[in-house]
């Protein structure tokens, strides 16, 4: 499903820079993203479909690219928060598509809203790296004691 056209791969490679290969990557995406919702309003869902994987074949590739540069580098992490923020925007726009597909095509939907949350998770994790200290190991095993709350109102 996903996967970047040649012209767009040229286009990238074309980029002089780093920051500018990742707005232009930002830029192309949006664009698909855009197609996608101009599709799904008027109903072509099969097209709106091949936009969105036109479109997680850049995320991909911009993921993939600020991957392979330099880790401590504090331009590498600008790259990432450039990122965030353009997924960040981009998620409500999913969510409304989706609400508005057939259930048959809303799978798919549903399956790029969460790869992109998944993504963008990724993406703030690499930006903080090592300077965020973690969490306490036991502490994600202990139980959610609110579910039992929540399901024992649901009770008639």
């Amino acid at each position: 499903m996903r996967f970047v056209s040649r012209a767009e791969r040229e286009q990238l490679n074309a980029a002089r820079d780093p920051k500018a290969r990742v707005r232009a990557t930002i830029e192309l995406a949006g664009d698909h993203l855009t197609h996608a919702e101009h599709y799904t309003s008027e109903k072509k869902f099969v097209q709106a479909s091949e936009e969105l994987g036109g479109y997680l074949g850049l995320i991909d590739n911009a993921v993939g690219f600020i991957g392979d540069q330099a880790r401590d580098k504090g331009t590498t992490r600008d790259l990432y928060r450039h990122l965030d923020i353009a997924l960040r925007a981009q998620i409500p726009r999913i969510a409304v598509m989706r609400r508005s597909t057939p259930a048959e095509y809303a799978v798919n939907l549903k399956a790029v809203e969460e790869y992109v949350r998944d993504t963008r998770a990724d993406v703030l994790e690499a930006f903080y790296g090592h300077t965020v200290l973690r969490g306490d190991p036991e502490y994600q095993k202990k139980t959610d004691k609110t579910k039992n709350l929540r399901e024992e109102n649901k009770r008639p």
